[in-house]
């Protein structure tokens, strides 16, 4: 991927190892308002027409989704990448499954897969985020929630999204389906959604997520978690940041925080907040880019709230 001046840094500058410092105290003040947050989304879809990159990344979701479906009642093969860090054939299956799709539509476009790493042409203006099977733990248990998340890049900034998240439990799993395009707004099962009202924190439900690795951003975050906790009307961890994200856009929650993250889990889900009205930055209050490790979405109105705090 090509550097851009009005895109975030390019794909070649990125590393698992860069942009892991946690925030520890904001120079945000209630000033701020979501207007003083630039927007994180692309300005167009580029040459592809909204309309047909959307469809294409609907159905890229909707295809692993099916795989995971085949799946979800079935004995687990799970493997590790760390101590605690599982994958399943599922995860591949879902993700081989998706690059079809892409592949079929877009030969030229660059992928970032989180099982299968960067495939494709590095020059392309288009990079494809894909997280197969968001939350994998919570399927290996059986526990929702779990998703399978596409988000699209254009020239370094999201440009359409879809997160098919899985609801219900054993025996009696269902889906919906998330989507967003830049400037078009976000979508759940076709109907249009809005991030929620609430503007005081102490009436807020918040969500968080920790990492795999117990380091310095994870006790930053043990912190805050205990400090909201305290203010708010409660604080959920349920293990699946594109989730998070889009319940946050479709205003079940008002906001959602977590360090150490990777493009995949974010490409897709912040989109959906601020096209669902909602505002996107690094947990410093900084513009926000997929390739920071560190995000906090929120309705807009709790945003300079939350920071104060962090």
């Amino acid at each position: 991927m090509r550097f851009h001046p009005n895109g975030c840094h390019p794909l070649r500058h990125w590393s698992l190892k860069s942009r892991t410092q946690p925030c520890t105290n904001s120079l945000v003040s209630d000033v701020y308002s979501r207007d003083k947050f630039p927007k994180v989304g692309a300005r167009s879809t580029g040459p592809i027409a909204p309309s047909h990159l959307i469809e294409v990344v609907k159905t890229a979701a909707q295809t692993g989704a099916q795989v995971v479906m085949d799946a979800v009642n079935k004995p687990r093969n799970i493997t590790y990448k760390g101590l605690t860090d599982l994958v399943t054939e599922t995860d591949k299956m879902s993700e081989a499954a998706i690059l079809e799709v892409v592949k079929n539509n877009f030969e030229d476009h660059l992928i970032l897969g989180e099982e299968g790493g960067i495939i494709g042409d590095a020059a392309s203006d288009y990079l494809w985020c894909i997280d197969p099977l968001d939350g994998t733990t919570n399927f290996a248990h059986g526990y929702p929630s779990f998703a399978v998340s596409v988000g699209v890049l254009y020239r370094g900034n999201p440009a359409a999204a879809s997160v098919v998240e899985f609801v219900g439990g054993p025996m009696c799993w269902n889906t919906r389906i998330f989507s967003a395009t830049a400037g078009g707004g976000a979508f759940c099962n076709g109907q249009r959604i809005q991030v929620s009202a609430t503007n005081q924190v102490e009436q807020s439900l918040l969500v968080t997520g920790f990492g795999y690795e117990h380091d310095d951003a994870w006790a930053t975050n043990i912190d805050l978690f205990k400090e909201f906790t305290d203010v708010s009307r409660g604080v959920r961890r349920l293990g699946a940041a594109a989730v998070d994200m889009c319940h946050v856009a479709l205003g079940i929650v008002e906001a959602y925080w977590e360090y150490r993250l990777k493009p995949w889990d974010m490409a897709a889900g912040v989109l959906m907040v601020e096209e669902a009205g909602g505002t996107v930055s690094r947990m410093d209050g900084g513009k926000f880019c997929v390739f920071d490790r560190s995000v906090l979405v929120s309705n807009g109105m709790l945003h300079a709230k939350e920071l104060y705090e962090v």
